[in-house]
């Protein structure tokens, strides 16, 4: 529908928009042209499921059409995107028109548009308090389903809103959708319900896994990879992606003749629990039911904390009044309902400019490439850098300097580039080209057999010293305060530390002369160093960075022997005869301490002090948590996390690295991640909270 040249001069009039409606609102001879835009970005999204633009890009230029047009009416126009709901039917399917057309949500990004909505739901209702039913919102794609006589009659997709694309034989295949339910015995013949088809996050990694191996690009997200399911003609390739079904609201139905309808279904709850009842998946278990617009935001700011553990992508909660007849009373506009609301979390994806790719040097020698974009807000923070991990992924997503790129931030954490918005190319845009020697010390880079990273083998190359040290005095290695990154680099560059046995030999007195190190500060620095001599040997084995060990890994090593140089006469099979420790932590570790060079550094440090000898036999026996395994995950709240762990190990429990049949305890703390859902699969595995740890600790 859309040459490349109408996409790339459409691209850049979105571009120029962004930045002028967030300051100054379209001017009149500005309107068909911004409306064009939103007409194209509604067929990237609806009909080629490839959108160029985030969504809350999208509703920036919505909002700025509609505000406009409702300040001056005389300005709309009946072809308006403001006037229909978005366009997303295609050529494949059966046209089937709803029973009552599907209409968007009008959308809340703060608490201020939601205490606004609130002021004028209370208005329309002559209420001075309303009792909202508060819900997730499903990042999938929008069904209708009717059923008749307990039987489905059809599925449709959303289309225009009015018409849709009619799948009925796809929605078959949905196991979460009932082919038959008994909605007779709520008094109804007919009836019309809306719902979100998705694809759970395990079964879109899956099947991505998948196209991998085939070879094919994989999708950017779940809700893509749910709309394009449902518009596969082959009803078996359908069913093998495992797609699910939400059902949260009923649009239309009629009743049985001489049978008055149910009277729990006077609420839009009543409704949802009927639909839980009769075998849908509903949000019966996550809805929640309050009154007045302050426990809405509480809730809405509860549940965005839970988002990253859902098995499925939500983008924000809907607020709906909870009373049918009050929505009946409260009526919709052309475009939205006003008994309903969205209200969004912040953006996890938006579109950027990539102006050049820097090579990082880590401690291992590990070679990333490292995105410089325009700074662009993703959930809450600014983002500039994105890691592009390796070599093999710039290939893949076929990323060049100069691109547009889709940016995500999932679960707050590191950004990623999605994809290159390769329709909107110039030619202008050039390659990323991978240096053949670091760009730190200038020597050779290698690319071990096997793996995807390239990496420096100069064990002396500075950046890498720098990163080893700053490891190795670290919270979690040797713990050495007021000796951070950038007193690590400062004294690294003055030449007063040059590795880490250099730690312990720091010229204090040239120290005190730098501007910023006060006595006492100095005197801070110096006790920190010394009492790291005196910590336990796992943290010693953790600091020294080898290779995939982890700190469980290093307390396991470090349990195993009397005295580390023990190592220097273990074979590969001894190594991977211990708990937890596979062929390759078996090679890595073998590689470290079968190293001359690392040897003398072992020497050295414990001549200048260092404890390299272990508490092997001293663990405690027959304590509380004898022979028991445990495993933390989230944000402990009355205790630290190496208090807790401490705790477990001087009671006699050990301690896993991750979740496996082997998992006697889960502790789950606050924000807990993937650790709780993986957990919840294996019923062996008791799930305690922190209240529940410390008692079972019994202190």
């Amino acid at each position: 529908m859309y040459s490349a040249d109408q996409t790339q001069r459409l691209q850049k009039e979105t571009a120029s928009f962004l930045s002028i409606v967030k300051e100054h609102p379209p001017k009149k001879g500005q309107l068909e042209q911004l409306r064009d835009v939103l007409r194209f970005h509604e067929y990237r999204y609806a009909i080629l499921n490839d959108p160029l633009i985030s969504d809350f890009e999208y509703d920036i230029l919505y909002k700025a059409l509609e505000k406009a047009e409702a300040e001056h009416p005389d300005w709309v126009t009946p072809d308006s995107p403001t006037q229909r709901v978005a366009s997303g039917l295609t050529e494949e399917f059966p046209k089937v028109e709803h029973l009552v057309p599907m209409l968007s949500l009008d959308n809340s990004y703060n608490e201020e548009d939601l205490v606004d909505w609130d002021r004028r739901a209370r208005e329309l209702a002559g209420l001075d308090e309303l009792e909202y039913c508060v819900e997730p919102k499903f990042d999938g794609a929008s069904i209708s389903l009717t059923y008749e006589n307990d039987r489905l009659l059809r599925g449709v997709t959303r289309g225009d809103g009015v018409t849709g694309d009619e799948i009925t034989t796809n929605i078959r295949q949905i196991r979460s959708v009932p082919l038959s339910a008994a909605f007779s015995r709520y008094g109804i013949q007919l009836i019309e319900i809306r719902g979100e088809v998705l694809m759970n996050k395990s079964n879109f990694q899956k099947y991505n896994d998948q196209l991998a191996e085939e070879g094919t690009p994989p999708l950017a997200n779940p809700r893509n990879a749910a709309a394009g399911s449902l518009r596969i003609k082959d009803p078996k390739e359908v069913r093998r992606r495992n797609l699910e079904a939400f059902l949260y609201h009923v649009s239309y139905f009629i009743t049985l003749e001489g049978k008055e309808l149910d009277h729990s279904l006077h609420t839009h709850s009543g409704n949802l629990k009927m639909l839980w009842d009769l075998g849908f998946r509903s949000p019966q278990k996550e809805k929640r039911i309050v009154k007045g617009i302050q426990a809405v935001i509480d809730y809405c700011r509860e549940f965005e904390q839970q988002r990253d553990d859902l098995p499925y992508e939500i983008d924000g909660m809907v607020i709906k009044v909870n009373e049918i007849a009050l929505q009946d009373k409260m009526g919709m506009t052309t475009h939205h309902p006003r008994w309903a609301i969205a209200f969004k979390f912040p953006a996890r994806q938006a579109t950027s400019t990539l102006r050049k790719v820097e090579f990082q040097v880590g401690r291992t020698g590990s070679i990333t490439p490292v995105a410089k974009i325009d700074p662009v807000p993703l959930s809450g923070v600014t983002v500039s850098s994105v890691s592009l991990f390796n070599e093999d992924v710039v290939r893949e997503k076929d990323l060049k300097i100069g691109d547009q790129v889709l940016v995500e931030r999932k679960g707050d954490v590191i950004p990623y580039i999605v994809k290159p918005l390769v329709d909107v190319r110039t030619g202008k845009e050039t390659p990323i080209v991978f240096p053949t020697r670091c760009p730190v010390c200038d020597h050779e880079l290698v690319k071990p057999e096997g793996e995807a990273v390239w990496r420096c083998v100069n064990i002396n190359c500075p950046a890498q010293v720098v990163e080893r040290i700053i490891h190795f005095a670290s919270k979690d290695a040797m713990d050495i305060r007021s000796f951070g990154e950038a007193n690590v680099q400062k004294f690294y560059d003055l030449g007063f530390l040059k590795d880490i046995p250099g730690i312990y030999r720091l010229p204090y007195d040239k120290i005190r002369a730098l501007e910023g190190f006060g006595e006492k500060s100095v005197s801070n620095l110096q006790a920190a160093i010394e009492a790291s001599k005196h910590q336990p040997l796992h943290r010693l084995i953790f600091g020294l960075g080898i290779r995939y060990v982890g700190e469980t890994t290093a307390k396991t090593l470090a349990a195993t022997v009397g005295h580390l140089s023990e190592y220097y006469d273990y074979s590969l099979e001894d190594l991977q005869n211990l708990e937890d420790v596979g062929p390759k932590v078996a090679g890595s570790v073998f590689e470290f301490f079968h190293n001359t060079d690392n040897k003398h550094l072992l020497k050295e440090l414990e001549t200048l002090g260092l404890n390299l000898k272990s508490q092997k036999g001293k663990a405690s026996q027959g304590g509380n948590l004898d022979g028991q395994t445990f495993l933390f995950t989230g944000t402990l709240s009355r205790l630290k996390r190496s208090d807790a762990e401490a705790a477990v190990e001087s009671n006699g429990g050990k301690l896993l690295s991750g979740v496996s049949s082997k998992l006697n305890y889960l502790i789950v703390g606050e924000d807990a991640g993937s650790k709780l859902e993986k957990a919840k699969k294996i019923p062996s595995i008791q799930i305690l909270t922190e209240d529940e740890f410390i008692k079972l600790l019994n202190i």
